[in-house]
C-alpha cells in the first residue's frame, strides 16, 4: 500500500488494465456462468452493503432471501421448501452432506454419488471426513442404479443424484434413487446447480425435484442459467428440521443463531437473484432456455455434418462431441480465440451453450471447427 493514496481516476485506470486481461464471454463455450442480467446488476449495486450474516440489521434483505427461496421452492414442486442463498453449488453440496452426517452420527460415514458428480463432493469428503463412493454410469451417462445399490452398506448416510451433470448435462433417474433412499432410510440430495434453471423450462418434462417423495435437499444456482450476479447459489430442503444441524450460536450478532457456512453473506447477490426472477418470470426463462437449446441443436447438427458426432443427444444446453484428434483440435480452436473443455471418460469436446452466445457466434464456431477438423484429416 502506498503511503499516500491515488486519485480515483488513477485507481480506475489500474482496474481497467486488470479487467482488460480477463476473458470476454464472447467466445467462451466452457463456462457454466454467464453475463448477469442488467436488472440483477442494478439490484446488486443497490444492496451492496447488505450482510445477511447478521440479518437482524438487514430485515428487508432477509425478506428478499425468503422470497427467492419461496420462488425456487415453487419451481421445484414445493412452495413450502426452506433454505438459504449460498455462495454456489460447492457450498450447497458441502452443507447438504454436512446435515446428512450430523443427522446420522455413524463412526465411518459414506455417501454414494455418481461418478459424474461435481468435484465439490471430493472437497466435501476432505472437509467432513466422509467417504465418497462413486457409482458407475450407464450408456447414457446417467448413474447406474444397480451400481449405487451395491455400494450401500451399514455406514451409508446419503445418496446423491445429479440433475444436469457438469460434463454431459444428463439427468440421473431421481425417482429410482429416491426408491433406494426410502427403502434404506437414507438422505437423498439432488445436485441441480446447473440444471435447476434449465430443466423446469425444457419442452420435455423430467421428474427430478421435491415432487419425488424421497428427495431431501436440492442445490440450484441462480448465478448460472438463472442469470443472477455471482455469488448466488441456492440450497433448499423439504423440511425446516434439516437446517437445525447447521445452527451455531452467534452471541455477538443481532441474530441468535446462524446456519450458513460463510459468516458474512452478500445480500447484494440475493437482491440480484430476486430482481431477475421477478423481472423474467417463467415466460422469460422459457425464452432463454428455448434459445439456448436451439443453438445447442444447431451446433450438434453442424458438428455432425463435419463428422464430429455427439456422445448423446443433448438433454439440456451442453453438447459433448466425439472429435478426431481432440487435443490438437482444441489447441487450434484456442488459437482462434475459442474456450472449450473436455469430458473425462470418455474424452470428448464439451461445449456449454450459455445466454451470452448468439447465433452468429455459433455459426462462426462451426466454421472454425470445420477448418480445424479438415486440417487433421
Amino acid at each position: 500500500m502506498n503511503q499516500k493514496g491515488l486519485l480515483e481516476k488513477e485507481v480506475l485506470a489500474l482496474l481497467d488494465s486488470a479487467r482488460m486481461k480477463d476473458t470476454s464471454y464472447e467466445k467462451v463455450l466452457s463456462a457454466m456462468c454467464t453475463r448477469p442480467h442488467p436488472i440483477a446488476v442494478k439490484a446488486h449495486m443497490q444492496f451492496i452493503e447488505s450482510n445477511l450474516g447478521d440479518f437482524g440489521l438487514f430485515p428487508g434483505t432477509k425478506e428478499l432471501e425468503e422470497k427467492v427461496i419461496r420462488i425456487m421452492g415453487e419451481m421445484y414442486s414445493d412452495p413450502n421448501a426452506c433454505g438459504y442463498i449460498t455462495t454456489g453449488g460447492t457450498e450447497s453440496n458441502i452443507q447438504a452432506l454436512r446435515i446428512a452426517r450430523n443427522l446420522d452420527h455413524r463412526s465411518h460415514p459414506n455417501v454414494v454419488v455418481p461418478s459424474s458428480a461435481h468435484f465439490s463432493f471430493d472437497k466435501t469428503a476432505d472437509l467432513l471426513g466422509v467417504e465418497i463412493r462413486k457409482a458407475r454410469l450407464d450408456s447414457e451417462f446417467r448413474v447406474d442404479i444397480d451400481s449405487v445399490e451395491t455400494l450401500i452398506d451399514d455406514n451409508t448416510i446419503a445418496l446423491v443424484g445429479i440433475a444436469g451433470s457438469t460434463e454431459f448435462g444428463q439427468i440421473d433417474p431421481i425417482e429410482d434413487l429416491a426408491d433406494l433412499a426410502l427403502s434404506h432410510d437414507l438422505f437423498l440430495h439432488v445436485d441441480a446447480a446447473f440444471g435447476g434453471f434449465v430443466i423446469p423450462f425444457l419442452d420435455k418434462k423430467y421428474t427430478f425435484d421435491f415432487s419425488v417423495s424421497g428427495v431431501t435437499s436440492m442445490t440450484s444456482d441462480p448465478h448460472k442459467m438463472g442469470m443472477a450476479t455471482i455469488p448466488a447459489g441456492g440450497l433448499l430442503f423439504r423440511q425446516d428440521t434439516c437446517m437445525r444441524p447447521l445452527e451455531i450460536d452467534t452471541p455477538y450478532l443481532t441474530i441468535r443463531k446462524q446456519h450458513s457456512l460463510a459468516g458474512t453473506r452478500s445480500g447484494a447477490a440475493v437482491a440480484g437473484a430476486y430482481a431477475v426472477m421477478m423481472h423474467l418470470g417463467r415466460e422469460g426463462y422459457k425464452k432463454i432456455v428455448d434459445r439456448c437449446m436451439k443453438m445447442t441443436h444447431r451446433i450438434v447438427q453442424g458438428a455432425n455434418e463435419l463428422g464430429a458426432t455427439p456422445l448423446i443427444d443433448p438433454v439440456m444446453n451442453i453438447a459433448t462431441l466425439d472429435v478426431p484428434e481432440l487435443d490438437k483440435i482444441r489447441k487450434e480452436l484456442r488459437a482462434k480465440g475459442w474456450f472449450t473443455s473436455v469430458t473425462r471418460e470418455p474424452r470428448a469436446l464439451r461445449l456449454i451453450i450459455m445466454p451470452h452466445l448468439g447465433e452468429e457466434t455459433i455459426e462462426k464456431f462451426i466454421s472454425d471447427l470445420g477448418e480445424c477438423i479438415r486440417k487433421f484429416q
